[in-house]
C-alpha cells in the first residue's frame, strides 16, 4: 500500500496542479482547461459513443501494422542473426532505413497507397519492423557462447540447438523490441491520422483544435497516453511470462 502510494505522489500533485493552474489564472483556461473539463469531455465522448468509434479505428489499424511488423520481422531477425553471412548482406541495406524516420515517408505511402486504410497500416508496420528487427538480430548475437558450445558438445544438432537453447535466450531482447514497437505504433498512427483520416484519436484531436473544442482535444491526448500505457503493460506482462526461465535463473 506504501509503494502504491509512493509511486503515485507524483503524478497525484500533476493533476492538482493541472487542475489548479487554469482556475487560478497560472496559465489561460481557453488553452489549457482544468483537469475536470477534460475529464467531464471524456466522460461526454464515452457516452455519446463517439470515442469507441475513434479508438476502435486506432486499435485496428495499429494492431494490423504490428502485428504483420512480428511476422516479418522476427523470423527474419532470426535469419539474419543466424546466419552471418546473411548479416553482411543485408547490414547495408538495415543502417539505410533503420535511420528513415517513418513519418518522413507518410507522403510516399500516401501517393503510393491512397489516403484509406492501406497507407496508415503500412506506415504503422515501417516504424514498428525496425525495432523488433534490429533487436532481434542483437539477441541472437549476443546469446552467451557457453551455453551454444555447452549445447554442441552434448551433440546436438544445429535446428535442435537453435529452437532449444539461441530462441528461448533471444525472448528477452527481442521483448524489448517489441516494446519498443508497440509504443511506436501508437504514435506514428496517431500523427499519419492527423494527415489524412476522417476517423481515429489522431484525427479526434485535430478536429477538436480546429474546433476550438480544446477539453475534447486534451481527452483524446488523454486517451492516448492511457492506450499507450496498457500497451506497454501488455507487452511487459507478456514479456514476464515468456522469459519466465531467466527470472528462475536469477532466482
Amino acid at each position: 500500500m506504501l509503494k502504491l502510494f509512493k509511486q503515485s505522489i507524483v503524478l497525484i500533485a500533476l493533476v492538482l496542479l493541472w487542475e489548479i493552474a487554469p482556475r487560478t489564472g497560472l496559465v489561460d483556461a481557453a488553452f489549457f482547461p482544468a483537469f475536470s473539463e477534460v475529464i467531464r469531455a471524456l466522460w461526454n465522448l464515452i457516452i455519446s459513443g463517439e470515442l469507441f468509434t475513434h479508438f476502435l479505428a486506432s486499435i485496428i489499424r495499429s494492431f494490423s501494422g504490428f502485428a504483420l511488423a512480428l511476422l516479418i520481422a522476427i523470423p527474419l531477425g532470426l535469419l539474419i542473426g543466424w546466419y552471418p553471412l546473411a548479416r553482411q548482406l543485408l547490414n547495408p541495406v538495415l543502417e539505410l532505413f533503420r535511420n528513415t524516420a517513418a513519418l518522413a515517408l507518410l507522403p510516399v505511402f500516401m501517393l503510393l497507397l491512397g489516403i484509406g486504410e492501406t497507407s496508415k497500416i503500412a506506415i504503422v508496420l515501417f516504424a514498428c519492423t525496425w525495432p523488433i528487427l534490429l533487436n532481434t538480430i542483437a539477441a541472437v548475437g549476443s546469446v552467451d557462447p557457453l551455453l551454444i558450445k555447452a549445447a554442441r558438445s552434448m551433440n546436438i544438432k544445429s535446428f535442435r540447438l537453435f529452437l532449444k537453447v539461441i530462441l528461448p535466450a533471444s525472448v528477452p531482447t527481442i521483448f524489448t523490441g517489441i516494446r519498443m514497437a508497440g509504443t511506436g505504433a501508437i504514435l506514428v498512427l496517431i500523427a499519419a491520422e492527423m494527415v489524412g483520416a476522417k476517423e481515429g484519436l489522431g484525427y479526434l484531436i485535430t478536429y477538436s483544435q480546429y474546433n476550438f473544442q480544446i477539453p475534447q482535444m486534451y481527452a483524446g491526448i488523454l486517451t492516448i497516453a492511457l492506450l499507450g500505457l496498457l500497451i506497454n503493460q501488455g507487452l511487459s506482462m507478456l514479456e514476464r511470462k515468456f522469459s519466465k526461465w531467466k527470472q528462475q535463473v536469477n532466482e
